[in-house]
């Protein structure tokens, strides 16, 4: 990984704008293996739900509420990591955090009750509370001003390695049982190594961007109105609120949907569910590269909006064109969190910290509650009445029209 070599206390003025101003790809790659592997490690979680159903007789319902433990640690603690790391920023949390997700993958192999299961997603969703803002802010420094590319490839590992959860459990987990979910210890501490390179390079780029400010007057920015940022910010968390119950409809229930209406085994479900993982991977890079170039407003409307004719006809398609439907659409929606993001990072200058553990908790959260909720709805009625009643949320991305654009922001 490239680090500045010029010392961090004398900085010549040149090598400032050089280091501090440039897309660092080597440390954006490796904040993205790390999300991959932090990302892998929460992805199980779901992937083995059909095996943890079967062994421990649970219903829908708890299989919610396992997803709502996970995603409440993982989101309720966000903001205040964020808003803490804006004040005081900590190079080496992120290698804390996955100190707390390395003990509860453990625990989460060798749980022996309903109550343990809970207990270890909940230390899972905690690691994952450290992670999300401090990373996503050492995106930003790295991102050299292409803030949609930065977030979005931070965002890549996270797509990837949730795509590849699913794919290891249907490979190792289903077929040898729980423990071995133990084999997967591996990642958090390849990821404490990565991490700990990057909290190094973080520490330079501190003591580089200090100097600089000491050096160049202040430009007062003219303050966007209360009830503007307050408005705006409501109709981002409400696009945020569409795009995550649809995607917990998808990756805690997709499996469950193709084996009762399709007759596929788990492992074949496992697969379509990785397919449509993988395209959200996809659809994530995608976004941010044309979220720079085209304005993250745009985007945000294509993604939400253009992905509703996808949802809306997959419940009502046979096994071949649900995987093609659902393959679109995961693509097309993935597409907007980043540019949300940025959007939100513009709207708020300075706070990278605690807008990104804003989005990134609300988004945990509501992919959390929705989960239990979708369960609930699932044990009353049925799977496909779930997909149907998800299939309408992206009709939410017409609240796109009151966005303004970013010129205004």
């Amino acid at each position: 990984m490239a680090v500045p070599t010029a010392s961090p206390h004398i900085v010549p003025q040149n090598t400032v704008k050089h280091v501090a101003d440039r897309t660092a790809f080597s440390v954006l790659f490796a904040i993205a293996v790390s999300h991959l592997l932090n990302d892998t490690v929460q992805s199980l979680i779901p992937a083995i739900y059909p095996l943890v159903k079967e062994s421990y007789q649970l219903s829908f319902s708890e299989i919610g509420l396992i997803t709502l433990t996970f995603q409440l640690t993982a989101s309720i603690l966000q903001p205040l990591v964020g808003h803490w790391t804006d004040r005081r920023p900590q190079p080496f949390a992120l290698v804390g955090g996955m100190v707390f997700s390395l003990a509860g993958l453990l625990l989460l192999a060798w749980a022996g009750s309903f109550h343990s299961l809970l207990m270890a997603v909940a230390l899972v969703g905690i690691g994952s509370s450290i992670f999300h803002p401090e990373a996503s802010r050492m995106a930003y420094v790295a991102s050299g001003g292409k803030r949609a590319l930065a977030q979005s490839v931070f965002q890549l590992g996270g797509n990837a390695g949730s795509a590849l959860g699913p794919l290891l459990a249907a490979a190792i987990i289903v077929p040898l049982g729980q423990t071995k979910i133990s084999w997967f210890s591996l990642l958090p501490l390849i990821a404490m190594v990565v991490l700990w390179r990057v909290g190094r390079w973080y520490l330079r780029m501190m003591a580089l961007r200090t100097h600089r400010q000491a050096r160049q007057p202040v430009v007062p920015r003219t303050p966007i109105p209360r009830k503007q940022v307050i408005g705006v910010v409501t109709i981002l968390l409400l696009l945020i609120f569409s795009k995550q119950f649809y995607l917990a409809s998808m990756t805690s229930y997709f499996t469950f949907y193709l084996m009762g209406e399709f007759g596929l085994t788990v492992q074949a479900a496992q697969i379509q569910l990785f397919f449509f993982l993988f395209a959200a991977a996809v659809g994530t890079l995608v976004g941010g590269l044309l979220g720079d170039r085209l304005g993250y407003r745009t985007i945000i409307w294509i993604s939400i909006l253009g992905a509703a004719p996808f949802t809306l006809l997959l419940p009502y398609a046979d096994a071949f064109w649900t995987t093609v439907l659902a393959v679109v659409a995961g693509f097309i929606l993935a597409s907007a969190f980043s540019a949300i993001l940025v959007y939100a990072q513009l709207l708020i200058p300075g706070r990278v910290g605690l807008v990104s553990g804003l989005f990134f908790g609300f988004a945990f959260g509501m992919a959390g509650i929705g989960s239990a909720v979708l369960g609930s709805l699932a044990d009353a009625t049925s799977i496909n009445t779930v997909f149907t009643v998800c299939s309408f949320l992206p009709l939410l991305g017409l609240l796109c029209a009151f966005l303004p654009r970013e010129q205004r922001v």
